[in-house]
């Protein structure tokens, strides 16, 4: 039975490898142009560059692995950005989360979230900045989550040329391959001896620093024991399998998929994304060819090549400074050595420019300029350009949330969990069986909400304006503001620890209700008493 789960994991591998050969030499390609220190390893072991040697060979011009050094960071700062919380846990009822106790509890599973995953230990953040490279370089990326060995959170982008994954009927994904190198002397770590092949326990006796392929397969698992606690009660099976010697290693689970894979845009049939590198892969390459002609036209300029009419008379011809050179002109003055016209350099700017701005529109680089441009502007301008960059900005990275985060997410509750590093959950929450949605906070998800925002601020400068014109302030009668200030403050991430509750409310609204009816009779005592003195002359 072990046997036969490693033979077909290694031939599923074979055949995932050889399906997606296209892939690779595309990737390879844009490595190569774009991102040269990732050159070489998509390619079989027997071509793979050594360590550090030198891969920018065919890289002339940097203004595409620029651009998507920009496109990883515009990604990072629109939807998960270090300095905040990009996130927000709610109850999938409405009516729980007008309960206090329900949206403290989610606040605080929130603030746990965000204090594991930026840990140091846990090593998102820069995890995370490799992921979005990978997706604008390569349009597919994997990040692998899992628990530290003590408690709390590790993350890990896996690099493409290791993972081969497949969908299910439904376009997601649920199956992964993933195929590495582990030294004998790693091996042996991670695996009691005695169950490796006899060839790594050879070499971790003779060479423990020669390496082998070991393959890490997660796939959901056919039949599911409820009643078992350990791994085989878990909705997805996990193996690891040694191709040398075809052995299954060990055999566990997990209750969430703990690989979170993007891509960026998909093409119908296939299942590998496609990036922007890809879309502008051939302005780069103009680009690259550009580059190397004005660097020859550049050189010419600089060191011109001279012509001279053979007739002897310039034979010893010196180009060295300060040199003297005897029948360089004629008699008259006229000069006997001409230099070699170039090519229009302008000419040549030019079109280089125009395939960098083609690169850079690729990598969305001119798209954040939106703000940048303009710095001077009133706050409804400010929401207006915010809801115009989350209209642009939503196709290319609303996948990213739905396809890569929110998965993220969901496994790393169930992990925190598992470790008990979670508060226990309300009662009213409980019977609701816990189910819960995740609502995106973070810059570009607020600039997708701010449309509402701007049009209520937009409703009240017209009402404004009316009711200055005619003094008739009816057009506020419209505005429900106890619906919308809650919605804006969401809007704006106001902490729910900063909102007072509807009972707080009541209570305010109703000392503001006394002190106004206090500061009325205390305005109206003087008239009172005149009026009484007045009735007491007459009487």
């Amino acid at each position: 039975m072990k046997q036969d789960i490693a033979d077909s994991i290694i031939r599923r591998v074979e055949r995932l490898t050889a399906g997606r050969s296209t892939f690779e030499a595309q990737w390879q390609e844009i490595a190569e142009r774009v991102i040269p220190r990732q050159s070489g390893t998509f390619l079989a072991p027997s071509t793979d560059f050594m360590n550090g040697e030198k891969r920018t060979e065919k890289m002339f011009d940097s203004t595409a692995a620029l651009g998507l050094e920009r496109f990883s960071a515009a990604m990072e700062s629109m939807l998960t950005p270090r300095n905040s919380k990009w996130h927000r846990l709610r109850a999938t009822d409405e009516y729980l989360n007008r309960d206090r106790q329900v949206a403290l509890w989610f606040e605080d599973i929130n603030d746990i979230l965000f204090q594991y995953r930026y840990s140091p230990r846990a090593n998102y953040a820069s995890q995370q900045h490799e992921i979005y490279m990978s997706l604008g370089a390569f349009g597919t990326a994997c990040m692998f989550i899992d628990e530290l060995d003590t408690s709390g959170l590790r993350y890990r982008a896996v690099h493409l040329g290791e993972v081969f994954f497949m969908e299910n009927h439904q376009g997601l994904i649920d199956t992964c391959h993933r195929k590495f190198p582990m030294t004998a002397r790693q091996a042996a770590q991670k695996w009691d001896e005695s169950l490796l092949p006899d060839n790594i326990v050879k070499a971790l006796n003779e060479s423990s620093d020669k390496e082998f392929e070991f393959i890490h397969c997660v796939k959901p698992r056919e039949e599911i024991d409820v009643a078992k606690a350990d791994y085989r009660g878990m909705q997805y099976a996990s193996y690891y399998v040694s191709i040398e010697g075809k052995k299954l290693l060990s055999e566990s689970g997990y209750q969430t998929f703990p690989y979170a894979i993007s891509r960026y845009v998909t093409a119908p049939g296939e299942v590998y994304g496609r990036s922007p590198a890809m879309l502008a892969l051939p302005a780069i390459k103009v680009l690259n060819e550009q580059k190397k002609t004005m660097l020859k036209q550049g050189h010419r300029v600089v060191d011109p090549v001279l012509l001279a009419h053979d007739d002897g008379v310039v034979d010893s011809f010196s180009l060295k400074p300060g040199s003297i050179n005897y029948g360089g002109v004629s008699a008259d003055g006229r000069r006997l050595i001409q230099e070699l016209p170039v090519g229009n350099l302008a000419a040549g700017q030019e079109l280089m420019d125009m395939e960098r701005t083609v690169i850079n529109e690729a990598f969305l680089v001119s798209l954040f300029q939106i703000l940048v441009d303009s710095p001077q502007m009133t706050a409804t301008e400010v929401l207006e350009r915010a809801r115009e960059k989350g209209a642009l900005l939503s196709p290319t990275m609303g996948r990213q949330q739905s396809e890569a985060l929110g998965p993220m997410i969901e496994r790393e509750i169930d992990l925190l969990s598992r470790q008990g590093l979670l508060p226990d959950m309300p009662p009213l929450l409980m019977e609701a069986e816990g189910e819960f949605s995740i609502e995106y906070d973070s810059p570009l998800s607020r600039a997708q909400k701010a449309e509402e925002a701007s049009g209520l601020f937009r409703t009240i400068e017209f009402a404004t304006q009316f009711s200055n014109v005619t003094g008739d302030p009816s057009p506020f009668d419209h505005i429900d503001i106890d619906e919308a200030m809650p919605a804006i403050m969401g809007i704006n991430a106001v902490p729910e620890r900063w909102k007072r509750s509807e009972k707080d409310i009541e209570a305010v609204r109703q000392q503001r209700a006394e002190q106004a009816q206090a500061q009325q009779l205390l305005d109206a005592a003087p008239s009172l008493a005149s009026a009484a003195k007045t009735a007491g002359i007459g009487g």
